[in-house]
Formats: C-alpha cells, structure tokens, sequence
C-alpha cells in the first residue's frame, strides 16, 4: 500500500495510516491512555491484544506451538523467533563484526559490546548492565533474594543458572571435561579452577602480601590470615578455624572419621595430605631438598628437621 492511500495522518508525528481505527490505537501511544487492564495484577495496556497475550503470563496458555519440537510460545512472533533455531537462519547481522543472530533483541544486546552502553542502572550501589537480565540477577546481592529452589535438597540460589549447575550434583552428570587430562566436573568454573593446576595460572592475589591463587575461594580464605576472621567453629570443642575445609579435617579428630584410604596397603587417613605423605613411602618420592647439601626428603617437616644440622 502506497503512502499516498494513508490518508489518516497522526497530529503529533509523522505517522500515516490507511485506517482511521488504526490512527485511534496509534493515538493512544501519545496520551498515555491505557484502558486495558489486567484483573489479575492490574497492569495496563494501550491494545486489547496487549492485554489478551499478557494474561496468558497467567494462566499459562502457550497456543503457538512449534513443528520441529515440543517448545510453545504465548506469542506467534516468539515462535518465530524460536523456529530460527530450527533453519539455522540469523537475518539480524552487526555491522562491526561478523556476528548474526536470530531476533533484533539478542542484535540490540550485542551491539553494546561494540559501544559499551550498560542503560541499566543498580539503584543501590550505581552499577550499570548492558541488559536488563544481568541487573536483574546483580540486584539480588543488595536484596539477598534467592527465587530458584532445588526441588531434592531445597538449597536456594540467585540465578537459575547457578541452579542447573547445582542439580548436576543429584545426577551425577559431569558434562565438562579437561583436555589435559580428562577429569569431568558438574559445571564449568569448576573445570576452569580444574584447569589452572595443569597451568599454573594464579590470577586471583592477596592484596597484603604477595600470595596469589587460582581459586576466588583460596584467596578468600587466605585474607583471614591477615584479619584474624576465623568464622567456622566446631560444635564438639569451639576450635575455630579461618577456612571450612580446616574445620571438616579438625571434625574428624572428633568422629574418628579417615576417608582417605591407601590403595597399596589400605591405611586410612583423616587428610588428605596425610594420605599424600604416606604414598611417598611406596613411591620413594623426596620431593622436598635440602638447598645446602644433597639430602631429600619425603616430608617438608623431615627437612625443617634436618636444617638444624646446618645452623
């Protein structure tokens, strides 16, 4: 239809339409004027279709079904968008690289990467997004709000993705695996920390000294050597300690409990770099060196001992 068979002109833009009722429902983005409103949450909306998609938030009907698999959407332009995944096509190009993707949202998002426009703004602390999904999940620190509930322990969690990482837990599944050497982890960062002892990477360090390591965790526990903080307290005797996993080795003083097991003789250890040590015996290892003679010897404390011969 030609601009010349929209004779409907809009009084506060350039806006043409071939229909007067069409012109009405345009009219109504300029005044505000919202008379559809929901009875459920009282939310408002310019059109009545507006409103009739938003209620299906509520009821939960999803009428556009897709062809390819069993995915259904409250919206036709949202299986659209869905059926892309299905033909591989991504019309929606960036101009700065060669990036494509299948909706203009996903366009839009990514173009800030190029620009470094973050629109969304914390209220509390001033932190600015680039979408509105990430301040969403960053405004739960402020609030501590945790909505994603493990339906088999009843653990919480902020994100939902943290909640598909913990769920891997209950199922045993171990999608990510290390190149190096095959070990498989529940979820990526922990292959990542994995992965940093094959390279020795040490990006996380301490701030009062020169200490550095390749977990955020280690570091964290590390800090409370300098504050003194020892937070993690046994309910057997009070001994308090500055990192949890001191405290589940000190516990075991307590139940007798040894899970590290030997396989070559089958002693048990309450440590596991006791059971470390111990396998040095079977190996022969000596890894630790005197620097002023030749001796070896398998434990660092064996060494202390033997300095004193040179003092």
């Amino acid at each position: 239809m030609s601009l010349q068979e929209k004779s409907f002109s809009c009084e506060e833009c350039e806006s043409k339409f071939s229909q007067k009722s069409l012109l009405t429902k345009h009219k109504q983005i300029h005044h505000a004027t919202k008379p559809y409103s929901c009875k459920v949450c009282g939310f408002s909306f310019h059109q009545s279709s507006h409103l009739k998609t938003h209620v299906r938030v509520h009821t939960g009907e999803k009428p556009y079904a897709c062809k390819k698999c069993t995915a259904a959407f409250t919206q036709i332009s949202n299986l659209k968008v869905h059926a892309r995944i299905h033909s591989g096509q991504k019309p929606f190009a960036c101009n700065v690289c060669e990036s494509s993707f299948t909706d203009n949202w996903k366009l839009t998002t990514h173009m800030r990467t190029h620009t470094g426009v973050k629109p969304y703004v914390c209220e509390v602390c001033k932190a600015s997004f680039s979408t509105r999904f990430t301040l969403t999940n960053h405004v739960r620190i402020h609030s501590g709000e945790r909505p994603y509930h493990c339906t088999i322990c009843g653990m919480t969690f902020a994100q939902n993705a943290h909640l598909k990482n913990h769920m891997n837990v209950h199922t045993g599944e171990k999608r990510f695996s290390c190149t190096i050497c095959g070990c498989a982890f529940a979820n990526n960062s922990n292959l990542k920390n994995h992965v940093r002892t094959h390279t020795g990477e040490r990006p996380f360090e301490c701030t009062e000294c020169t200490s550095a390591f390749s977990t955020k965790c280690n570091l964290k526990d590390h800090m409370r050597i300098h504050t003194g903080e020892r937070p993690f307290s046994c309910t057997f005797c009070g001994a308090a300690f500055a990192a949890k996993s001191n405290l589940n080795d000190h516990i075991r003083i307590h139940t007798g409990d040894r899970p590290y097991r030997c396989e070559i003789c089958k002693s048990a250890f309450s440590v596991n770099s006791s059971l470390k040590s111990h396998l040095r015996i079977h190996t022969g290892e000596k890894p630790f060196r005197c620097k002023i003679c030749t001796s070896a010897f398998a434990q660092n404390s064996h060494l202390k001992t033997h300095m004193k011969v040179h003092r």
